[in-house]
């Protein structure tokens, strides 16, 4: 009786190591869409106020969705082939332990990940946006209002609850 349960017990052993990392990919998944739709939304407040910022705004949503794609990117990678670089003892937004040594030798790989790593590289060495500080200062303005940013702090606050409720098993 003890050995047909023990095989059973090691046969859905893979399912289960597979369903929880499924569930710790959506969830990091979850957590990078809704970091993506918090930074749209404060580019477009900034914008609102003032149209001379649509451009540098695009700039830094670009390289803020180069970084998020490369995060989601390479925590699959790591969940699937080395999970030294990722601490899941943390909130889901600290997982990913990815230095700039890390993204430049990812960089140097010849894969999907190493051109993702190395547009963020790339952005991360180029020279600012001759407006870039226009746009942080008017960030700055709009966090130093919180009623300016009411509704996209709300929703992203909510989606993080969400997100943190979400236990991988």
């Amino acid at each position: 009786m003890k050995l047909p349960v023990i095989l059973l017990s090691l046969a859905l052993l893979p399912a289960s190591v597979s369903a929880a990392t499924n569930c710790q990919s959506d969830k990091y998944h979850q957590y990078v869409d809704a970091s993506l739709s918090w930074y749209e939304s404060l580019v477009e407040l900034a914008v609102e106020k003032d149209e001379d910022l649509k451009d540098v705004g695009q700039w830094f949503l670009d390289g803020r969705k180069h970084h998020f794609e490369l995060n989601r990117s390479a925590f699959d990678w790591y969940l699937e082939n080395d999970k030294d670089k990722l601490d899941f003892s943390q909130p889901v937004e600290s997982w990913l332990k990815l230095s700039q040594q890390d993204v430049k030798a990812l960089s140097k790989q010849d894969s999907e990940l190493g051109k993702t790593a190395k547009t963020v590289f790339d952005d991360r060495q180029r020279k600012p946006h001759a407006k870039n500080y226009e746009l942080r200062s008017a960030f700055a303005d709009l966090l130093t209002h919180p009623g300016n940013i009411d509704n996209p702090l709300n929703a992203y606050n909510k989606k993080m609850a969400t997100i943190a409720d979400i236990e991988c098993k």
